[in-house]
């Protein structure tokens, strides 16, 4: 059985003659790379802001997108991401050049839950996409007749712009919740 033991108990250092107690110095964690304000933040929200904008420049050349409910939701979504994009994409290039920290939690938030509105919504404008171009290539034939090859790459970049805004989602929405 143990007992407890009692330690003694150092006196606090004292401060202009006197004996106050000096307040812990709180350390803030260092800026992982991928979150606000950094280069690889930076990073992937140019990545986000290219894939978006070749989908979406793909996808509105094709004559036949807006016939399909799915296209044209694929280009109101990839449309408000690369907006987004670009306008976190500027306020990190701003961060960088001041050398200032993107760590407010406020700021931080604001990032996890647009980044999380964002992701949910390219990727299921992305799987809809899919699916509808596997119909029509594969199930119905009518790639000849449909701008099948088009419809394909706007998804495939609509899903690249999906992975490179997921890292960002987690980034931020590990660092409010470690806060």
């Amino acid at each position: 059985m143990s007992r407890p033991a009692v330690h003694p108990v150092e006196p606090p250092p004292l401060i202009d003659g006197r004996n106050d107690v000096v307040p812990p110095r709180r350390v803030r964690m260092k800026d992982v790379q991928g979150m606000p304000g950094t280069t690889a933040g930076l990073a992937l929200r140019i990545c986000q802001f290219i894939f978006t904008v070749v989908s979406l420049a793909v996808m509105s050349t094709t004559s036949d997108f807006p016939s399909v409910t799915a296209f044209r939701y694929l280009v109101g979504a990839v449309g408000l991401q690369s907006l987004w994009s670009l306008s976190l994409a500027i306020i990190d290039v701003h961060a960088l050049c001041v050398k200032r920290s993107l760590r407010n939690p406020a700021l931080i938030t604001m990032y996890a839950i647009g980044d999380g509105i964002i992701s949910t919504l390219t990727f299921a404008a992305a799987c809809a996409c899919a699916g509808i171009t596997v119909l029509i290539s594969n199930d119905l034939n009518k790639c000849d007749i449909n701008h099948c090859k088009r419809f394909m790459a706007a998804t495939a970049m609509a899903f690249l712009s999906w992975f490179a805004v997921s890292p960002s989602f987690f980034m931020n929405f590990w660092s409010l919740a470690s806060r």
